[in-house]
């Protein structure tokens, strides 16, 4: 299969993706301070080395009271700009483009990491600003039983909140960042707003499907407002959440989204309670595929779909069949950094080393115009066929 969709470049307003394949933003819980560390330069360097067309960082914290746990990046303060382009130079020298995620945890601040207890934070002296790392949310309603109950947020500091948002744009966009992504998924803050269940505010942030709506509307628009036209920018909604929100919802705000810049629905599920859409279901290859589809064809607009995306013929029918237009690869790419490689391999597409950087694709080229391939079972033929 050399003409494929998966390895064709991809043009979304000025930029250019010489592939489909998107390391989707992945928390790495190791920053300092919300500064990042070696860990995230060797991680996002991987990714982009491996031939990714599009690598995105994981979610960074627009204030201080949005980070999740003590390891979150953080983009709050000018500071962040240099050590962040650290990263953005990396990720470009491996001829990737360089994304970023946008959040902001709401309710569920102030955690444990996943592999610590994945839970409330117990206080610590090490923790300078414990009272000022309050929780915050739309409304004072604890996440589950065993969550701490979050402080509603005061109208005053959800606008302040929409410019944080802008000027977080403004400094990804000074790190160099080609694509961005606000996260509006998974339980936190913005989707917090659209959740019926977790906002019961009655200013006009709250009520009506149109005002919980308001704040990730005015989000997008102060973004744009500091983000530049010719670079995409991309949402990440939990298209359904198994708490009153769905697809028919999810479709209606991504039409809206569309007018106000928008040009990627990065689709994936759950969140707002512990108890996800896709528990008691049958977890299989592309379980979220279909959320993917809906969007693209209800709100005639991009999609990413993520979820289960194993083998790149896997990914390259999900095309073709017009179910998304990228193709995030997750924890299948934490496997194996070289995915991309190993998918234009399997799907035969010619020059499968020209994505990745000539320090290993030189020689595994070499390699392979011997008669040594990446799968050691063919190495016997190849070896006997040079033996004197």
């Amino acid at each position: 299969m050399a003409d494929t969709l998966l390895f064709s470049p991809m043009t979304i307003r000025g930029i250019t993706l010489k592939n489909r394949i998107v390391v989707p933003p992945m928390h790495q819980y190791s920053a300092v301070k919300g500064f990042p560390t070696d860990w995230h330069l060797m991680n996002a360097g991987k990714f982009a080395a491996g031939g990714a067309g599009l690598v995105i960082v994981e979610s960074t914290k627009v204030e201080r009271r949005g980070c999740g746990t003590v390891g979150d990046l953080g983009i709050w303060d000018d500071k962040f700009i240099a050590p962040l382009n650290r990263l953005v130079a990396f990720i470009k020298q491996q001829n990737a483009l360089a994304g970023i995620q946008l959040g902001h945890s709401g309710r569920k601040a102030r955690a444990t990491r996943p592999w610590e207890g994945d839970g409330p934070l117990q206080r610590s002296p090490d923790i300078e600003d414990w009272d000022d790392w309050t929780p915050v949310a739309p409304s004072a309603i604890a996440h589950s039983a065993r969550w701490p109950v979050p402080r509603a947020l005061e109208r005053s500091e959800v606008k302040d909140l929409v410019l944080a948002w802008g000027q977080a744009a403004r400094r990804a966009n000074e790190a160099g960042f080609d694509v961005l992504e606000l996260h509006g998924a998974h339980g936190y803050l913005v989707h917090e707003f659209l959740s019926e269940r977790a906002n019961q505010r009655t200013d006009e942030y709250g009520g009506s499907e149109e005002n919980r709506m308001r704040f990730i509307i005015e989000v997008t628009e102060a973004v744009r407002t500091y983000w530049p036209d010719h670079k995409p920018l991309f949402v990440r909604l939990s298209v359904e959440d198994n708490a009153g929100w769905g697809p028919e919802h999810s479709v209606r705000l991504a039409k809206i989204l569309k007018v106000k810049g928008v040009d990627v629905i990065d689709c994936s599920s759950g969140g707002i309670t512990d108890m996800a859409p896709i528990l008691g279901k049958e977890i299989k290859y592309n379980y979220q595929v279909p959320l993917s589809e809906q969007i693209r064809r209800h709100a005639d607009i991009l999609t990413m779909a993520v979820g289960l995306i194993i083998h790149g013929d896997q990914a390259e029918q999900i095309l073709r069949e017009k179910q998304a237009d990228l193709i995030a690869v997750g924890r299948e790419i934490l496997n194996n950094p070289n995915w991309p490689m190993d998918a234009a391999l399997k799907l035969g597409v010619e020059g499968p080393f020209r994505n990745v950087p000539p320090q290993f694709g030189y020689w595994l080229g070499t390699r392979a115009k011997r008669g040594f391939g990446t799968n050691p079972s063919t190495w016997q033929s190849g070896l006997q066929e040079r033996l004197p």
